[in-house]
């Protein structure tokens, strides 16, 4: 059974990740502004399948597979990394555009907004750090099933990252809206969002592997 203090260190956690500029954030926002509020909920089910991918693959092991092969952790890490700087620099670069700036976008099918929530999910290096590094902080052997804690941690994680994440698709045509009509705001939102990502970038390739500590 996991304490409470666990269960209020994870949710923390978890609402201040997804509330970080990420690879979801963008497209969830970019397909509901450009193709409706019912693609971006489709592709929001996808993101929700990449946790649950994690969800099982930490649980098999994840974090003690990086720890036992550093080489394989140090490829997820700069992989991420350099997915988070692209996305950072089309933010920041001269031209730049924000994830709430309306655009033109090619139409996807529901399998395509589907497939690309998943990928956009599964390409996420925020989520693999999460379940590889810092819920397994919070689980303690000595309470029961490790399996069992982390099932129910990710599942906290799970209901408040897939929450917040539908209110961005809900509101992201209002928000972009209201940031067309304020230029300074949408470019204070845009060069705020992507220096995050970009120190986000920086931190994740200095991290170290996590132990099963």
């Amino acid at each position: 059974m996991v304490s409470t203090y666990s269960i209020l260190g994870v949710a923390v956690i978890a609402l201040g990740m997804v509330l970080t500029p990420g690879p979801n954030m963008i497209y969830l926002a970019s397909r509901s502004i450009s193709q409706g509020r019912s693609a971006g909920l489709v592709s929001l089910g996808g993101v929700a399948l990449g946790f649950v991918f994690y969800l099982g693959a930490a649980g098999l092991g994840l974090a003690a597979l990086f720890a036992a092969v550093p080489a394989a952790y140090d490829v997820v890490k700069i992989a991420g990394a350099l997915y988070l700087a692209y996305l950072a620099w089309g933010m920041l670069r001269p031209g730049g555009s924000s994830p709430f700036q309306t655009r033109e976008l090619a139409p996807h099918s529901r399998r395509r907004l589907f497939t690309m929530g998943l990928i956009t999910n599964l390409l996420n290096p925020k989520i693999a750090l999460m379940y590889a590094a810092l819920i397994p902080q919070f689980i303690d052997p000595a309470a029961g099933s490790t399996l069992g804690q982390f099932a129910q941690l990710g599942l906290v994680q799970i209901v408040i990252a897939v929450s917040v994440n539908a209110l961005i698709v809900v509101g992201a045509s209002s928000a972009s809206a209201f940031l067309s009509t304020r230029p300074v705001a949408m470019q204070i939102q845009r060069i705020v969002s992507g220096s995050v990502l970009g120190g986000f970038a920086a931190h994740l390739l200095v991290s170290e592997a996590p132990t099963t500590s």
